[in-house]
């Protein structure tokens, strides 16, 4: 890494975004998809054992990159796998790791969101954590798991200033609560709809006669489309501020990683279902997945019923399933979270200036409060 250019700056988990965000998170000013009540934080989080952790790189030369570790327990993923499934909207992208999910069902490392040119330095700190930890002095294959979104428009992508210590750093920093969200770590570059873009993360609880399963859900926002906010268009020369720099042309191209984790006992499969759904939360923000869009998402569950650990791999067990009849409040909690959770990573996205001396600016949150209120009844 170029320790000696000027202007560096390494901030971890627990700092800033890239400039403080005074805006509110998208509830919080009354933008509250869906019928079901978020958890605690409403964050990823809610869900019992799940961390998160970031590394947000800033740096001369138009570096604005980062990564964003998610870890769906605190003990070692590789010895106590949790179920997984994948989904695949439009596939102009890439995440690492997708063919073993397919193929067993189940994550075995932490999950990473970094750029695009960075996925192999992000993976190599995903396998050096996880061959460092107890109990794993004989692995000889470790299936990394990385998703990208491409940041080049604000980051001088081809610089890949991400390193493997950088991936390390952010899964050692990953912490229960609050979630950072906005410009920060895997988000730090991105844009959505011609605004900042960034990290966002929202949660469900389901009623105890839903089962009372918790479902959070993780955004890495990069793509575009035509902006809807609670079913309200919102175009950029309705909301933009005089003087205030103007938001860059809303191609429906880009990316989005969505990454979702559950208390319920699902198997893989009805993982996948569940992954699958999240997609109907981005449509409901305004994108059709275009051609040029990479549109990802992973569901894991966290359940102790349904783990594949060492202890059961040499013996029969049993796996708690939880039934296909069942499954449609979750289906919707993880539509209303995914689209909170877009719209969180707008509202909490700070202003970034970009390669080429490019200005990014955020979202006017005030001014999208005022539109929805004029035209909501």
């Amino acid at each position: 890494m170029r320790i000696g250019k000027l202007c560096f700056f390494l901030l971890l988990c627990s700092s800033t975004a890239w400039a403080n965000d005074n805006d509110p998170r998208a509830r919080e000013a009354g933008v509250a998809p869906g019928i079901y009540e978020p958890g605690t934080h409403n964050a990823i989080t809610d869900v019992a054992g799940v961390r998160v952790g970031h590394v947000s790189i800033v740096e001369a030369d138009g570096v604005r990159t980062g990564v964003t570790a998610i870890l769906p327990h605190g003990g070692n993923l590789y010895q106590d796998k949790v179920p997984a499934g994948f989904s695949q909207g439009n596939g102009y992208g890439k995440m690492m790791g997708t063919t073993q999910i397919m193929e067993l069902g189940e994550v075995e490392t932490p999950i990473l969101l970094t750029n695009t040119l960075s996925v192999p330095e992000a993976a190599a700190g995903v396998i050096a954590w996880t061959l460092a930890q107890a109990g794993n002095e004989t692995v000889r294959s470790v299936n990394a798991v990385v998703g990208e979104t491409n940041d080049g428009r604000i980051n001088n992508i081809r610089l890949r200033a991400v390193q493997p210590q950088h991936a390390l750093d952010a899964i050692v920093a990953a912490r229960p609560g609050p979630v950072a969200e906005g410009s920060v770590g895997a988000g730090m570059g991105t844009v959505s709809f011609g605004w900042k873009g960034g990290i966002g993360t929202s949660s469900r609880v389901l009623p105890d006669n839903d089962g009372g399963f918790t479902v959070g859900v993780l955004v890495q926002t990069n793509y575009g489309g035509e902006l809807t906010i609670m079913g309200t268009p919102v175009r950029p020369q309705d909301i933009h501020v005089v003087g205030d720099p103007v938001a860059s042309a809303t191609s429906p191209d880009g990316s989005v990683m969505i990454i979702i984790a559950t208390d319920a006992p699902l198997s893989d499969r009805n993982l996948e279902r569940l992954a699958a759904r999240s997609f109907l939360g981005i449509g409901r923000t305004g994108s059709a997945m275009s051609n040029g869009s990479g549109d990802y998402a992973l569901a894991f569950s966290t359940a102790e019923g349904v783990r594949r650990n060492t202890f059961r791999r040499e013996q029969l067990h049993t796996l708690e399933d939880w039934p296909n009849e069942n499954m449609t409040p979750l289906f919707q909690a993880i539509v209303e979270a995914t689209e909170e959770a877009v719209y969180n990573a707008l509202f909490k996205a700070s202003d970034v200036d970009g390669i080429n001396n490019g200005q990014y600016p955020a979202i006017p949150v005030q001014q999208v409060l005022r539109l929805l209120q004029r035209t909501v009844p």
